[in-house]
């Protein structure tokens, strides 16, 4: 598995990191922790992808990211003692992490104190993709952050000339991008006349990636 999170981390402290997880698997629309849940372990996906999704004042669900191979959530907990998830996290579909207890890896930072290159690198992470997300919010048009968000996703299955399956509602989709879900409506309708989406009950299938990659530049 290569986890390009941890690209800069030398590579004797990450494989420290990987003998003390604890690997998890999860079905379809499982559960791995709910927002308010003790804040415990770090997740490190090795297959599958997953969604983080918040309750609303207004008792609706917002999707605020989705996670696929080679990424990482629920970094925090290594941080916070006494932390809980401040979001719900469930597998879109079958999945499986490698999950480090914070006591852990506490246990491994006394004895190989460079450990804690990785958590530095999970961190970096979660700010540079913060800093992303506000710039897009601020100055790119909702059209290109749709068209973006299905682009991410479909890369994280691996897609490249095939058909590949986003399971997301368009609710979902909107959540991701920052917009309205009758936004997101108009935009996959014209992205289905393209000929580079399918719409299907509760999901999108990404037709032609290389075309919306382009677009979405």
């Amino acid at each position: 598995m290569e986890w390009r999170l941890f690209a800069q981390v030398p590579e004797d402290e990450l494989r420290r990191v990987l003998a003390i997880a604890r690997r998890r698997t999860f079905e379809r629309g499982e559960v791995v922790f709910h927002r308010g849940d003790p804040a415990d372990s770090l997740h490190l996906i090795s297959k599958g992808r997953f969604a983080t999704r918040i309750t609303t004042p207004l008792a609706d669900t917002a999707t605020l990211g989705v996670f696929g191979p080679g990424e990482a959530f629920g970094e925090l907990a290594l941080v916070s003692e006494g932390a809980v998830r401040s979001a719900t996290v469930s597998a879109l579909e079958p999945a499986e992490t490698h999950s480090v207890y914070r006591t852990d890896f506490a246990r491994l930072l006394v004895e190989h104190p460079g450990v804690k290159e990785v958590l530095i690198g999970l961190l970096a992470e979660q700010v540079r993709r913060s800093s992303e997300r506000l710039i897009e919010a601020l100055y790119v048009p909702a059209e290109q952050r749709v068209l973006r968000r299905l682009t991410e996703m479909a890369e994280q299955s691996g897609g490249s000339s095939g058909d590949t399956v986003i399971p997301l509602t368009q609710e979902d989709i909107a959540g991701l991008a920052g917009t309205s879900r009758e936004t997101v409506n108009r935009i996959l309708g014209e992205e289905a006349r393209r000929g580079t989406v399918e719409l299907r009950r509760g999901k999108t299938v990404v037709l032609s990636l290389d075309e919306l990659a382009r677009r979405a530049r």
